[in-house]
């Protein structure tokens, strides 16, 4: 578990350690938080910006101390340290971090079998950030309705293999649904994926009343568009949260120690101790126990060629 190393207005953790109000949204400078007494639109003191240069100064699903100033109006006075945060690198620099959100407790990353294609390469970033941020990972198999022979769900097998939970779900026909609200009881997490592949349409089928908008896919790019464009943290039930996730189509890895890829990949993890050269970077040493698994199946091998191209810094997809 990795705490928010960034300078915040400080909070008596022990006396007060998790304040009960939680930011929601974020709308440029304003920012909505649910507090007990219900939705209260805040702005933030300037000492939190000044603070926070090379982060968000708040995020979705930051825990905050708030002073009313008005009727459903308010100023954001604190922020309580982050516990973990869902992170990329913002785009266009490489020190500065854009949180998707945070404190989730998990991560459950929503893929297409078709309509958009799937893509294992962009699932495997996913995984590879929630390992590092010591979240819980899970898989979401979307639209298996596009796929009667579970054919185009076998791309997902390596998953599974390697411990994650994959949960297959049609929006549409209800398949899965209940397994899926299963996954998220209790816990605050992010549904996140590339667009298209039906992260609004699963929550409106986990809760109906929220009717929220559902994109299209691009006849021409066979890409979804992005009809979330901000995080939106939904509650589902009193215990429950849930994290609508803009679709993202790059996704910049902020703060991965590539020294440590290998054991972001839990199938690797039987192995490391084996090798033969404890500092093993498992592309071309002899006596690596992770090339012999590879070789002897035990490992997915398009899974390794994942690993592979980032720690050799030739994966540019």
């Amino acid at each position: 578990m990795e705490a928010d190393p960034i300078a915040q207005t400080p909070l008596e953790q022990d006396a007060n350690p998790r304040p009960p109000n939680i930011v929601i949204r974020g709308y440029g400078q304003y920012y909505d938080v649910r507090t007990p007494e219900g939705i209260v639109r805040c702005t933030v003191r300037g000492v939190l910006k000044r603070a926070r240069r090379k982060t968000d100064p708040v995020a979705v699903g930051d825990r905050v101390e708030i002073t009313l100033t008005g009727p459903g109006e308010g100023v954001i006075e604190a922020v309580a340290p982050r516990l973990r945060t869902l992170s990329r690198r913002a785009r266009g620099t490489e020190d500065v971090e854009q949180v998707i959100l945070a404190n989730p407790d998990q991560l459950v990353a929503v893929f297409a079998v078709a309509e958009p294609e799937p893509h294992p390469r962009m699932l495997d970033r996913f995984l590879i950030i929630a390992e590092a941020r010591g979240l819980a990972a899970a898989v979401c198999v979307n639209k298996i309705d596009l796929d009667p022979t579970g054919e185009l769900r076998r791309i997902f097998d390596p998953y599974r293999a390697a411990g994650y939970p994959v949960i297959e779900t049609s929006a549409t026909t209800g398949v899965g649904i209940d397994e899926l609200r299963a996954i998220l009881h209790g816990k605050v997490s992010a549904l996140s994926g590339p667009s298209g592949v039906g992260k609004s349409s699963l929550i409106n089928a986990l809760h109906p009343e929220l009717d929220l908008r559902v994109g299209e896919i691009s006849a021409v790019t066979g890409k979804g568009r992005h009809t979330t464009t901000a995080t939106t943290l939904i509650l589902l039930d009193d215990e429950t949260y849930i994290a609508d996730t803009p679709g993202i189509r790059q996704l910049g890895f902020w703060g991965i120690d590539f020294e440590r890829l290998d054991h972001y990949f839990p199938e690797f993890r039987p192995y490391l101790d084996q090798c033969y050269y404890a500092d093993c970077t498992h592309l071309t040493e002899p006596g690596c126990a992770v090339l012999a698994a590879v070789e002897a199946g035990a490992i997915d091998y398009d899974r390794y060629e994942s690993y592979r191209a980032l720690r050799a810094g030739t994966d540019d997809r």
